[in-house]
């Protein structure tokens, strides 16, 4: 068993909105929130204020403790209020992606029994269409404005009365994000007050972000990674977040460079357009302190040439889950220059693991031994909201929580992860990683994104299939210079056996590789 090397925390046991917000009076008009397209400033005052009037209309529309509310939008500075709003007035928040169908919003809204609404006014349509399909829902509200809806900003002039709510940090679900699905159907992943507000204390001594810092919230607030690390975490130590509604080049290396950014939280395809998009030249990215990546696995080579175009110091890694609050692993930012390449990190507070053999569940494996990666913490979910039978398959008896990652420790406790247990080839009994497979794709000069996954050939062996995005300037590159390219840098069971060029690489909005989506595509070609 392996034990972090901080001291434990004690749980926390506030609501969210208490332990996010609880020093706003203290921070008062230092901006909380800015958006960082046209410059709307929230500060701490304006935030406690706003959030704690809301919460008041939405008690007057009915919305009762146990309720489930939707959050339906972008990152805009009107998503914390919300956020917050809604925990202070009893409700439990499912977060949804903005790019979701109707169909596929229904669907959750249905699973969790939603009654609340939150979008904006773009995503209205297909807000009313997945209310209709799904049934139960009382009332869509707007943060922004739009006809025979009531707004967020109308409701800041409630008289009403602020809402006393009775909540038990214990066992009070604070949000219900669903799992990405990248292995199956989303599921909504129950985190209480507690589990989320404790994991905040296990990160704060390793990833500080005190007032003066400046985060730039690129990554969707609606996943379980910007949630914490991009929202909460931030607002919490009296940070100021620079909102964005989506990554896009220009915009994001803009906003680094007028709202002097300190820190950055993001995913592997941002660190490779920074390691390598021309326009990265163009803007003075000088007020970058750190670079900290997580949601999907990121290549030491790849990482190495970020920091160095930008000389910071190396990118660090975090490693987590939905089921974990997220966090369990991240480099300490005053760690950076000693953490080994290719790591996710160390243990957090008050976090255990164990690392397992894929053949044997029951041993135990050691310092250097690739193995299922298990944890156990204050910061593991309540469980799967009307699914036991997934929940107990996630969450052992002893409180073990498996991941479904593959990984091993280093004599000094950094943690490195190979791969998903269900995403590895077994290429005649050899274990083949997918990540291992797309590192080395992104390296040739000629590719800008790849995938991969298994396949079984004609003689039923399981066989690495890469799917492919060229280059502009790389249209004439063939499936066999691509299968060469491969073998000639691996071990002979690792080779790439076919080739498929596509436009894009399905993703999450994390940055995770949406392997079944490749998986369909395969299956129906």
């Amino acid at each position: 068993m392996f034990r972090s090397e901080y001291a434990d925390v004690p749980p926390v046991e506030l609501p969210i909105h208490e332990a996010v917000l609880g020093r706003a009076a203290e921070y008062g008009d230092a901006p909380a929130l800015i958006d960082g397209t046209d410059g709307t400033t929230l500060t701490y005052e304006q935030l406690d204020r706003f959030h704690r009037r809301i919460a008041a209309a939405l008690s007057e529309a009915g919305v009762r403790k146990g309720d489930v509310l939707a959050l339906h939008s972008p990152n805009t500075v009107a998503f914390p209020t919300a956020f917050y709003a809604a925990t202070r007035a009893g409700a439990s928040v499912t977060t949804v992606h903005p790019l979701a169908t109707a169909e596929e919003f229904a669907k959750q809204l249905g699973d969790s029994a939603t009654r609340w609404i939150v979008t904006v006014s773009p995503l209205l349509e297909t807000a009313r269409r997945a209310a209709e399909l799904a049934g139960g829902v009382e009332e869509i509200f707007v943060c922004d404005s739009a006809p025979g809806h009531r707004s967020l900003i109308d409701m800041l002039a409630s008289a009403a009365p602020e809402p006393e709510v009775d909540i038990d940090p214990a066992a009070d679900v604070a949000a219900l994000p669903y799992s990405s699905g990248t292995t199956g159907i989303p599921k909504g992943v129950m985190l209480t007050h507690r589990q989320i507000a404790t994991n905040l204390a296990q990160l704060e001594p390793v990833m500080p972000a005190g007032p003066g810092e400046r985060i730039l919230a690129v990554l969707p607030f609606f996943h379980i990674y910007g949630l914490t690390a991009l929202m909460n975490a931030p607002l919490r130590q009296g940070a100021t977040v620079v909102v964005l509604p989506r990554f896009e080049l220009e915009t994001f290396l803009a906003a680094i460079q007028n709202h002097r950014i300190t820190s950055l939280f993001v995913a592997p395809p941002i660190v490779l357009a920074l390691a390598k998009h021309p326009l990265v030249a163009q803007y003075d990215l000088s007020s970058l302190k750190h670079i900290i990546s997580a949601a999907a696995p990121l290549d030491a080579a790849l990482a190495a040439a970020c920091s160095q175009r930008l000389g910071l110091p190396p990118v660090g890694q975090a490693y987590g889950m939905t089921e974990l609050s997220p966090g369990t692993h991240v480099v300490p930012l005053d760690a950076m220059d000693e953490a080994p390449p290719g790591t996710v990190g160390k243990l957090i507070a008050g976090t255990e693991m164990r690392i397992v053999s894929l053949d044997d569940p029951d041993k135990d494996l050691g310092i250097g031994e690739s193995g299922e990666i298990l944890i156990r913490g204050l910061q593991i979910m309540k469980g799967y909201l009307g699914r036991p039978d997934d929940t107990a398959a996630m969450i052992d008896p002893e409180g073990w929580l498996h991941t479904g990652d593959v990984g091993h420790v280093d004599a000094d406790g950094w943690l490195f992860v190979v791969d998903r247990v269900k995403e590895l080839i077994k290429y005649k009994g050899f274990q083949v990683a997918p990540a291992e497979l797309e590192a080395l794709l992104l390296t040739h000069p000629g590719i800008t994104d790849a995938a991969v996954i298994g396949v079984y050939n004609d003689d039923n062996n399981e066989v690495p299939h890469a799917y492919v995005v060229r280059r502009p300037t790389a249209t004439d590159l063939s499936e066999g210079e691509v299968m060469m390219y491969v073998a000639e840098r691996v071990a002979p069971y690792k080779r790439v056996r076919r080739v498929t060029f596509i436009d894009s690489i399905p993703r999450a909005a994390s940055g995770k590789i949406l392997r079944r989506e490749l998986r369909e595509l395969q299956e129906r070609t």
